[in-house]
């Protein structure tokens, strides 16, 4: 927090993995315009392309795309300066999504090309320990270039201590584990759940109410509702069209908005987001926002904005969110950024 400014992180692609950034970018936040002002490289780390903050110690976590993955953590200074902390080895290859449990205690990192989920001890100080665990999925999907094996794609932690959700695009399953604290290993919960054949889940959006949430595939192009129970057990309810434009659709980040009554899902390909309203048993389209480049990898709701991240167009676009209907406004021009992948508010 710099005065009324916040700062953002903005992860990507660096030359290690064919991209053109240099490591994680730190930019100012103007929280009235939703403008972004770059302050430069925050942290020269390879191919950071997904990034996640502590719940409360002033630590961020990046994953290191690699193919012999790795994990970063990082303490944040008041400008948004990086201080190393450590990294540790995934025990996979390519780990492209990350997230701390809820009550700080532990990493959790999924493997895309490993197809598995390691974990990592924090200490006091928010640092990665030595892994404790490392889960391998085992199958395949329909899909014979895509789901030739398992692509664990995200791991999502209960907010409230319940089973952590794992989503894995190469087998279309949702997996559910508990962590047991003490020793850092996760105990499956079977049975897994099975997501449509060949929909290859992407990422999954939880509600705050607790009991819904929607699962993005980025296969089939289509957002599928599920029930969630206490136990972690997902019960579809129906689903979804992600995008009603015509063209190769290859949906990326799923997002609800902090009240709830909105869903928010990128739209590779045709360059878009959906907008869809979560009053009904489905969700409905309510709009459909060109973003200005052609690949929205990722993007961020942060006050009354939200931040696009265009891998291949090398910009970040800014929206103004209209909070009676939910419908992103481009605001100002794009902030031009080297293969951007993710935005952290």
């Amino acid at each position: 927090m710099t005065g009324q400014q916040t700062i953002v992180h903005i992860g990507g692609y660096t030359a290690a993995t064919g991209g053109r950034g240099e490591g994680i970018v730190a930019a100012r936040r103007d929280p009235v315009t939703g403008a972004l002002t770059p302050l430069g490289t925050a942290a020269a780390t390879p191919s950071p392309s997904f990034l996640a903050r502590h719940p409360t110690l002033p630590v961020l976590y990046a994953v290191n795309e690699l193919p012999e993955g790795e994990v970063s953590a990082f303490r944040v200074g008041p400008d948004g300066d990086l201080t190393p902390l450590g990294s540790v080895g995934t025990g996979g290859a390519e780990p492209c999504h990350l997230a701390v449990t809820h009550d700080g205690g532990h990493l959790v990192a999924a493997n895309y090309g490993g197809g598995s989920l390691a974990v990592f001890p924090l200490d006091p100080t928010g640092a990665p320990g030595d892994r404790s665990d490392l889960v391998v999925h085992a199958g395949h999907g329909p899909d014979p270039q895509r789901q030739e094996k398992a692509h664990c794609h995200m791991v999502s932690p209960a907010p409230d201590g319940g089973p952590l959700l794992a989503v894995d695009l190469g087998t279309d399953s949702v997996y559910r584990y508990d962590l047991d604290a003490a020793s850092g290993r996760l105990v499956p919960r079977a049975p897994r759940v099975h997501a449509p054949a060949g929909s290859g889940p992407r990422h999954l959006a939880r509600h705050p109410d607790g009991r819904r949430c929607w699962l993005v595939g980025e296969l089939d192009a289509a957002v599928t509702a599920y029930e969630l129970t206490a136990d972690g057990a997902l019960h579809q309810r129906g689903r979804v069209d992600a995008s009603g434009r015509a063209g190769p659709v290859q949906p990326s980040e799923i997002a609800v908005g902090p009240d709830g009554r909105f869903l928010y899902v990128g739209n590779r390909g045709v360059g878009t987001v959906s907008v869809f309203a979560l009053a009904g048993d489905l969700p409905e389209l309510v709009a459909e926002v060109a973003t200005g480049g052609e690949w929205p990898r990722h993007f961020a709701l942060a006050g009354e904005h939200l931040y696009v991240a265009d891998e291949r167009a090398d910009m970040v676009r800014v929206f103004r969110v209209e909070a009676a209907t939910g419908v992103p406004t481009p605001v100002g021009e794009p902030v031009a950024l080297p293969s951007p992948t993710c935005v952290l508010p």
